[in-house]
């Protein structure tokens, strides 16, 4: 058994390309919260990314192990994520008189969790797509937002 620690299979392999794909995705996502000194940057996006394809493949392979002996749903750990994400969320919004801030940032550890699960599935070209898209909200939302907030378009918002 210990020596199967150190032999790698094709499925070893394609495991860690998916992991390795869910942290490089996430690292972006928390890239471009980094650079605008969120508290939330590169190594939490890239830690909730990773985790949650860890916990998809393990869902996964839960799934295969079991399947002839008991009734097993991979996705009941997956949507455990979601719950748990919304925990971790939760402490990322703060409410100040003022008003409420790390809105955005608990929906970006969201996303990220998403990214995730499908680099965990080995579903790629989604998580690729969601990142770029999680991408454009957070950059260029966010300057079509202060351009509103110049114009006067709506009432001023903090970043959230």
């Amino acid at each position: 058994m210990f020596h199967d620690l150190f032999h790698f299979t094709a499925q070893d392999l394609d495991v860690a390309v998916r992991l390795i794909m869910a942290t490089f995705l996430g690292g972006i996502i928390g890239l471009e919260r980094e650079r605008h000194g969120k508290d939330a940057g590169f190594r939490t996006y890239s830690l909730v990314c990773v985790g949650s394809a860890l916990i998809m493949v393990v869902s996964t392979e839960i799934y295969e192990i079991y399947k002839t002996t008991a009734d097993v749903d991979p996705s009941r750990i997956a949507a455990q994520v979601v719950s748990g994400i919304g925990f971790l969320g939760a402490g990322a919004i703060i409410r100040f008189p003022q008003g409420v801030r790390g809105l955005t940032t608990a929906a970006g550890i969201f996303a990220a969790a998403g990214i995730g699960l499908a680099c965990g599935i080995a579903q790629y070209k989604p998580a690729i797509m969601t990142t770029l898209l999680t991408l454009i909200i957070l950059i260029v939302f966010s300057r079509i937002n202060r351009w509103m907030e110049q114009k006067d378009i709506r009432k001023p918002e903090r970043e959230i």
